[in-house]
């Protein structure tokens, strides 16, 4: 009986949990204790399958606990109906939304293919020589007739001095030869006056040598009377030829004198073109702006020497447009004259309306350097782009544009009312 007490007492020993003691100088705790008791604790040995033993009790515990944790739950949406409600009316209003948006963008074409152009030109003297005054700078922007840059204009007045004195020497030409043809009208008056009186003299010698040519048939006078009104009838006549022949003279003189009259007409006309040219080459001398604009990449510099062609500086015209390049699947409804808005890269603050002006007929590839040969080799289609000419109705004055800055346009294609603005106006 004393070793079977003595074995029991061993045995709760060793199912009861040490008391905390120092075991390598470190103290245990009372989890620390239990581990130890159960990692010392004999297998138990016939016991009962009713008896639960406190490790079997916490296994199926944890068992349990995550049997319950896998377990789907089923059913929580329904548990929980407002948020079942709220998540349901979201998906409708944003379903609602996106039909708005399509229903809205529909109405338009966009593309940010699009850049700002103009007719930007070279700015070039007609005439060679030194440059006197710059008085514009780079990015300046100036209007009609302003000027540009100056020429030295001295051997150009001095040859302007020379054509007005050709023309004024053309005049005098032409002057005096008036005062020539006028002299020879008179000359003529006066040989015809002489012809009248000879052939008047002429007649009355007719008349002499017949009546003396009468009376010496019929006895009545001498022959030499005869013979003498005669020899003057034939003077007579050689006085008229002679004043009908200074007649003509005079009348071929005048012919001449308009042919001088003529070359000295013609002689003026090129004195005068000449002194065009002159005045034109002046002009020319102080280079001014044809249009409003913008001095762009100015070269020239007081004291240099220009030369007729050579670049002083770039010029950017105020008048600017925009090429939308759109691709040709966009263009089915596209027209001139519907509405654009622009919004510039430049200036992402700004919006900028406008209008469609034209739609050029053909691709842009159809008219580049090297356009492209369908016909030849493999072919691929491939979706082309269309320039689509835009002008802005009301661009901005206070900032700078030019050829090459980026924008996105928006056409509106459709101009019936979306269903996103039916709905504004209603509510």
């Amino acid at each position: 009986m004393l070793e079977h007490h003595g074995r029991e007492t061993d045995e709760h020993s060793l199912l009861e949990p040490p008391s905390q003691e120092v075991i390598g100088h470190e103290e245990l705790s009372a989890d620390a204790g239990e581990e130890f008791r159960r990692a010392r604790a004999p297998a138990p040995q016939g016991r009962s399958p009713d008896v639960k033993w406190p490790r079997e009790r916490e296994d199926r515990d944890l068992e349990e606990d995550r049997k319950h944790r896998d377990k789907p739950q089923r059913g929580r949406s329904w548990r929980h109906p407002l948020a079942f409600a709220i998540g349901l009316l979201l998906f409708f209003v944003t379903l609602l939304a996106g039909y708005l948006y399509w229903n809205y963008a529909r109405h338009f074409e966009t593309t940010d293919d699009a850049y700002i152009a103009a007719r930007q030109f070279a700015v070039a003297p007609e005439v060679s020589g030194y440059i006197t005054a710059v008085p514009v700078t780079d990015n300046e922007h100036v209007t009609t007739g302003q000027v540009i840059a100056r020429i030295d204009d001295r051997p150009y007045r001095a040859a302007l001095a020379q054509a007005e004195a050709q023309v004024a020497a053309a005049k005098a030409s032409i002057e005096s030869t008036d005062a020539q043809i006028d002299v020879q009208q008179a000359q003529i008056a006066a040989d015809q006056a002489q012809v009248n009186k000879a052939q008047a003299a002429l007649v009355f010698a007719q008349q002499q040598a017949a009546r003396y040519q009468y009376l010496a048939r019929t006895i009545a006078g001498t022959v030499q009377n005869a013979q003498q009104y005669t020899s003057q009838l034939h003077q007579q006549q050689a006085a008229v030829d002679s004043a009908q022949a200074t007649l003509k003279l005079a009348q071929r003189q005048v012919a001449t004198l308009k042919a001088q009259r003529d070359s000295a007409f013609a002689n003026l006309a090129q004195a005068k073109a000449q002194r065009e040219q002159a005045q034109l080459n002046l002009s020319y001398t102080t280079v001014t702006a044809d249009q409003p604009g913008r001095v762009v990449q100015l070269t020239a510099a007081v004291g240099q020497y220009a030369q007729p062609g050579a670049n002083l500086s770039m010029f950017v015209p105020d008048d600017i447009w925009i090429w939308a390049n759109f691709k040709e699947t966009q263009l089915d409804h596209m027209r001139p004259g519907q509405p654009v808005t622009i919004d510039i890269d430049a200036y992402p603050e700004r919006t900028i309306h406008g209008h469609v002006a034209s739609v050029q007929p053909g691709s842009g590839t159809a008219f580049s350097l090297l356009p492209a040969e369908n016909a030849t080799g493999n072919w691929v289609k491939i979706v082309q782009r269309v320039p689509v000419k835009i002008v802005m109705d009301n661009p901005p004055t206070d900032v700078a544009l030019g050829p090459g800055m980026s924008t996105e346009v928006s056409v509106r294609v459709n101009p019936h009312p979306s269903l996103y603005k039916q709905l504004r106006r209603w509510l």
